[in-house]
């Protein structure tokens, strides 16, 4: 049997609002599905970026949905997979919270009634954005930007010139117009001078968004407002007491520089079951991750979970 993508049939829960929307209504009781897939008809002149921006997903999220794509020169009249739908990460729905595998940010509002999910930019290899449990501390229009002894250390190393000691608000800052920190460390969520770079590993560990997201966000979360930064490249949900959904991304690349394979937890493995056909249908997504949320077709000797 055939691994079978989410579409529009399948998904409980619909996107509020305009073809960009990044809110939606949260699902009730244990189901995590929201959104929906969506699929972009290439016309001459488009590529990943651009169309990563227009529908606001990041650009590592649209290659992996896209494996066979040229993200640069993608086929006129070509089918771009939009990976829209997803599954809530198991963890309790407050504040912002950050999976790093999925490069996602999620804000689920205070009446508990729907979440927002942005695409970021985390900390490349070797600069990792840290797991961490944390709170907005501390919000700023205008930052002023004043690398780490660190960061001139390594700016030197890389391009034989010092770097500025302090860069001012404006088009040559990298955190934008806005910046949110984290408690009282140096990491931020910002805003930034460069577009591309969302929804990749391209920081120095801060994360990184577009400014009209970040803007968003200054304007709407008060201080104190709870962060938890989270590392799971696997998400899986029984929808309806029995539909069985997994959502797969490429875990973190490892320490010492190795892309890091898909790990499956016991939880998943209690999930899928001992059903050879499931397994054999989750193959290529472990192999080749895609980021997109699939239903294991159901087996006729399954039982139906209650509702």
């Amino acid at each position: 049997m055939k691994m079978k993508v989410i579409y529009l049939s399948l998904v409980i829960l619909m996107a509020i609002g305009t073809l960009n929307a990044t809110e939606y209504q949260l699902p009730q009781g244990k189901s995590r599905l929201i959104g929906h897939e969506q699929y972009h008809t290439v016309i001459k002149g488009d590529y990943f970026q651009q169309i990563a921006e227009q529908y606001n997903v990041g650009f590592l999220a649209l290659m992996a949905a896209n494996p066979n794509v040229d993200p640069f020169l993608p086929p006129v009249n070509s089918q771009v997979t939009i990976p829209k739908a997803m599954l809530i990460p198991p963890i309790r729905r407050v504040g912002i919270v950050i999976n790093l595998p999925e490069l996602r940010l999620y804000y689920f509002s205070p009446d508990k009634k729907t979440v927002r999910v942005f695409p970021v930019g985390i900390g490349r290899e070797g600069l990792e954005t840290p797991v961490a449990t944390s709170y907005i501390s501390e919000k700023r229009e205008n930052p002023v930007w004043r690398p780490t002894k660190e960061m001139h250390e390594r700016y030197f190393a890389e391009h034989g010139k010092k770097l500025a000691d302090v860069v001012p608000a404006g088009p040559d800052n990298p955190f934008g117009k806005y910046a949110l920190r984290l408690g009282t460390s140096e990491y931020l969520i910002h805003g930034s001078n460069k577009r591309f770079g969302i929804g990749m590993r391209a920081s120095s560990g801060c994360i990184r968004m577009y400014d009209e997201d970040i803007k968003w966000l200054y304007d709407n979360i008060p201080l104190n407002t709870k962060v938890r930064i989270i590392d799971q490249p696997v998400k899986v949900s029984y929808e309806n007491g029995h539909k069985k959904l997994i959502e797969i991304h490429q875990p973190l690349t490892e320490e010492d520089g190795n892309k890091s394979t898909v790990k499956i937890s016991d939880v998943v493995q209690r999930f899928v079951g001992t059903e050879r056909a499931h397994w054999h249908q989750l193959l290529p997504f472990i192999e080749q991750p895609k980021g997109l949320v699939v239903e294991l077709e159901p087996i006729a000797s399954e039982v139906k979970r209650p509702q």
